[in-house]
């Protein structure tokens, strides 16, 4: 049964420090990415970025966020993070599918990510193909992945 999660877009300084402590505990603390390359000019309240945070009683436990990409109709999905007690519970591809309508909402008919290869399946499963080439990112093997959002 899916846990009652609630995710919301970061629209408060609060919730996005939430975010970004989820994103500190996954990224940082679990996987040794440096601070200054997990945190970055992206990372603030703003019109052109929105930010996700995902809720289990009250606690932040997973987050996520949509960027424009350099071409156009295209976002970039970064930084989706889930805390590894609600791993495996659906949450991140609820966070997903949030982040997918938002990006629709914006006018984006396209998503772009650079998946984690350990994740490649999981964004395969959500409709995501890979484009390109195996690279390295933070000493993280990475593949980009597109999706159309229209497709079906």
């Amino acid at each position: 049964m899916l846990k009652p999660y609630v995710i919301y877009p970061v629209k408060t300084e609060a919730a996005l420090q939430a975010a970004l402590s989820v994103r500190r505990t996954v990224f940082i603390e679990e996987q040794a990415v440096p601070e200054e390359l997990e945190i970055d000019e992206y990372d603030s309240i703003s019109s052109t970025t929105l930010h996700m945070i995902a809720y289990l009683n009250e606690q932040p436990v997973g987050t996520g966020r949509v960027r424009p990409y350099t071409e156009q109709g295209t976002g970039k999905a970064e930084r989706v993070a889930v805390l590894a007690s609600e791993r495996g519970s659906g949450l991140g591809r609820l966070i997903m599918q949030t982040m997918e309508e938002a990006a629709r909402r914006q006018g984006y008919t396209t998503l772009r990510l650079n998946a984690q290869c350990h994740a490649q399946a999981f964004y395969e499963k959500l409709g995501y193909q890979p484009v390109g080439d195996v690279f390295d990112e933070a000493g993280i093997p990475h593949i980009t992945m597109t999706k159309n959002l229209y497709a079906r």
